[in-house]
């Protein structure tokens, strides 16, 4: 254990008691997994990635987090089985609904923050993937059983493998001039929304610079106020959506309603029993209302982004493939077609 960086975590949690581990990490120059490390009732398990995923359903009723540095997303809910191709997995029920992507993931730990129980994973370059929390309702017997059966002996493995993991560095082929008229028929031509991103690979097309480029009358910039209307509307006529929040390693998604909207400060909340979500407005950067043709019909996203031009969060109309977009979706959309 690093003595010194957990002399200067505790005296910095002294003098900040209610700033979260991934804050303190940046003030402290580390990462946030290096932090985990130190804490002294925390244990480092083997990174058996699916093995131990397919373990969590044991765990019963729990709490998945993912996050990235401007949206949180928390569902409650029993996990069901996890399923791989390759590095790419998911995890599919009503409650708990996941794409997971192992390439970056690195490190686990079983993390005990007071009262508070949670077995938490890392990237490579210590920046936290996705974590589940214990509830009241959990089975403990079982998260004990898994600590037992996955704890790491080899304590010496680096924590850390790369300082930058998540940095993409623009490539030659980012700044060639697109082709805009073969960009816009090939969206035109989109027959599924999981088609998109192949689409802007291979174009070479940032998510950012796809808005402004988008066939007409298929995307535009709204502002922050505008979303939070729609989600108003969203909330007060109790419509169905879907809400994915994620990093470079997870994606977690809620489909269902959103009823209680609190605005706290900069951060733009959902506070309902099972599913929270927390937005950091003022590190919003852009905001467009994007539609992408489907066989199913045209599918309408609201879609945020940071100043880096990184995905923050997408909102969607509840729906499934064969299945058009809801109407009562569409219809609070046309608050921003004015």
């Amino acid at each position: 254990m690093n003595n010194e960086l957990a002399y200067q975590y505790e005296q910095y949690k002294t003098a900040n008691p209610k700033v979260r581990i991934r804050d303190a990490a940046k003030e402290l120059g580390v990462t946030e997994a290096e932090l985990v490390a130190v804490g002294p009732n925390n244990i480092r398990l083997r990174p058996a990635f699916e093995a131990l995923l397919n373990e969590i359903p044991r765990l019963g009723y729990v709490m998945a987090l993912t996050r990235n540095d401007y949206a949180v997303h928390e569902r409650k809910g029993i996990y069901t089985e996890a399923h791989f191709t390759d590095k790419i997995g998911l995890v599919v029920n009503p409650e708990i609904d996941l794409r997971l992507f192992l390439f970056s993931w690195h490190s686990i730990f079983a993390v005990q923050e007071g009262d508070r129980k949670s077995i938490q994973f890392f990237a490579k370059n210590g920046e936290a993937i996705h974590k589940i929390y214990l509830t009241e309702r959990s089975d403990f017997t079982a998260f004990a059983a898994i600590l037992e059966k996955y704890q790491l002996l080899d304590t010496d493995q680096p924590i850390i493998l790369s300082t930058d993991a998540q940095v993409l560095e623009a490539s030659e082929d980012s700044q060639q001039e697109v082709d805009v008229a073969a960009f816009q028929k090939d969206w035109l031509a989109l027959e599924d929304t999981h088609h998109f991103f192949a689409m802007l690979k291979k174009h070479k097309v940032e998510r950012t610079k796809a808005m402004e480029i988008a066939p007409p009358g298929h995307s535009k910039a709204i502002a922050v106020e505008q979303l939070k209307a729609v989600l108003h509307q969203v909330s007060e006529k109790g419509i169905d959506i879907m809400v994915f929040i994620g990093n470079k390693g997870c994606i977690q998604i809620h489909s269902g309603k959103m009823e209680k909207l609190v605005q706290t400060g900069p951060w733009f909340n959902v506070l309902d029993s099972e599913f929270n979500m927390h937005l950091r407005e003022d590190h919003i950067a852009a905001t467009w209302l994007v539609r992408k043709p489907t066989v199913d019909g045209i599918v309408s996203s609201l879609e945020v982004f940071d100043a880096t031009g990184e995905l923050i969060v997408q909102f969607f109309g509840k729906r499934k493939p064969g299945i058009p977009e809801s109407e009562d979706w569409r219809g609070v959309l046309t608050l921003l077609d004015a």
